[in-house]
């Protein structure tokens, strides 16, 4: 372990990640000032005189650097990745890493392993770096933010869906692309690269590893890797093919999540895990909160919420998940996306039964629909009242789906409240109904 007795050290950010750095920091012994946005603007003045910075993740490196040099800085996944005694797996991608890592992080439970998730899904790794032995294994999902400025890769690195994110903090898509792409830069020849083909920005960062990479698909057979063929999830290696599991039998919704199981599979596999605790997760994994989660039926109508859903290539996934009659909720604040594609599936899907429009960007997403049978009904002010709306025209059969392709922050206070609110108001539709 780092000597940190007596050290003088600064914690940027106030939030769950920073109160997680400080406490541990102080738990080793440092001397630790935490500094946040919400003390002023100078708050970030005199850090010359400390001895290390640690940097929360939503903090801007270059906002420090101007302050202060570089050797200096670090973040605590920096500093988790040198002192972690045992394998890392780590998982990132625009979507998907979430669902993927507690894929993994289950499986690898099945077999009994002593394993521990953590990292951009909401535990930081500091709350476990103590407990952790050589013979554990630990499961770490990975945004851009804490890949950054990282120099050293995990034991096995997942690489799923790259497309484009973040913006407001990137200055562009290939800053975000590269910054995704120091979790397989430091990899040696022997660890593992994961990488979804379906992807340009991810299939091309094979370039990147030097260690054996593993492809997964969810559209196309796979040398190496596993992919979705003719209803299974099938692992093929050089010597042997495995059929691991019936893609119907998935909990799971949506071929997009095909990807996801792929991958964790194929992580898994190369951690050792046995076919059978494998498949005994893939039959009961349902999923993640927020993340096309089912909510219920109101009167024969199904109500879904995927309020995780921030990027028009998610909300794409969720729509193209049902073949029913589906009634949208689309629209929030901006995130500089590209709806056009968004607006071409819509158009063209045919089970588009009506589009509740919210939010600032809405009025973008409309202008990329060219439909006149799809019913468009807008004003709506909070989620009480898209609710009311969606039940209203909501006959039995039909999917309510919150997709929203949008960030939330006009309206709600994050995408959890947002999916919170509906969750909230669809159970209270149950509970009327049965009244």
């Amino acid at each position: 372990m780092m000597n940190f007795k007596g050290k003088k050290i600064a914690v940027i950010g106030e939030g769950l990640e920073g109160k997680s750095s400080a406490d541990f920091l102080k738990k080793h012994g440092a001397e630790v000032t935490v500094l946040d946005v919400k003390q002023g603007g100078k708050y970030l003045d005199g850090l010359e005189k400390y001895d290390l910075i640690v940097r929360s993740p939503g903090v801007r490196l270059p906002e420090l650097e101007r302050k202060v040099s570089k050797d200096k800085i670090t973040s605590q996944t920096k500093l988790f990745f040198e002192e972690c005694p045992c394998p890392i797996i780590g998982v990132t991608g625009t979507k998907g890493k979430g669902t993927t890592a507690s894929l993994i992080y289950e499986m690898l439970k099945a077999e009994g392993k002593d394993a521990y998730l953590g990292g951009n899904i909401g535990v930081p790794p500091f709350e476990f770096l103590d407990k952790l032995k050589p013979s554990s294994i630990v499961v770490l999902e990975l945004s851009s933010f804490q890949l950054i400025d990282l120099h050293k890769s995990p034991h096995i690195a997942v690489v799923l869906m790259i497309t484009s994110e973040h913006l407001d903090y990137h200055k562009d898509v290939l800053d975000y692309v590269s910054a995704k792409r120091n979790i397989l830069r430091f990899q040696k020849s022997d660890d593992f690269a994961i990488i979804n083909r379906e992807y340009p920005a991810s299939n091309e960062s094979d370039v990147e590893t030097n260690a054996k990479v593993y492809f997964v698909s969810r559209e196309r057979e796979i040398d190496e890797g596993c992919f979705a063929r003719d209803g299974k999830i099938v692992i093929r290696t050089k010597e042997k093919e495995i059929p691991v599991f019936e893609t119907k039998d998935l909990m799971l919704r949506g071929e997009h999540n095909f990807e996801n199981v792929c991958a964790a599979v194929m992580a898994a596999y190369l951690a050792g895990v046995s076919l059978k605790s494998i498949q005994n997760v893939l039959a009961d994994f349902k999923g993640l909160e927020h993340r096309l989660e089912f909510i219920g039926q109101v009167n024969g109508a199904e109500y879904y919420n995927d309020s995780f859903s921030t990027t028009p290539e998610t909300a794409i996934a969720a729509i193209e998940a049902f073949e029913e009659p589906e009634i949208l909720i689309l629209g929030g604040s901006s995130k500089k996306s590209n709806f056009e594609e968004l607006g071409q599936l819509i158009s063209g899907k045919g089970n588009i039964k009506a589009i509740i429009g919210i939010g600032k960007e809405w009025p973008r997403i409309k202008e990329h629909i060219k439909s006149s049978s799809i019913l468009m009904i807008e004003e709506a002010k909070d989620m009480h009242t898209v609710v009311q709306v969606a039940a209203k025209i909501a006959l039995p059969g039909d999917v309510v789906l919150l997709s929203p392709a949008c960030a939330s922050f006009d309206m709600f206070k994050n995408y959890k409240d947002r999916g919170e609110q509906f969750k909230k108001e669809v159970k209270s539709l149950q509970r009327e109904t049965i009244l």
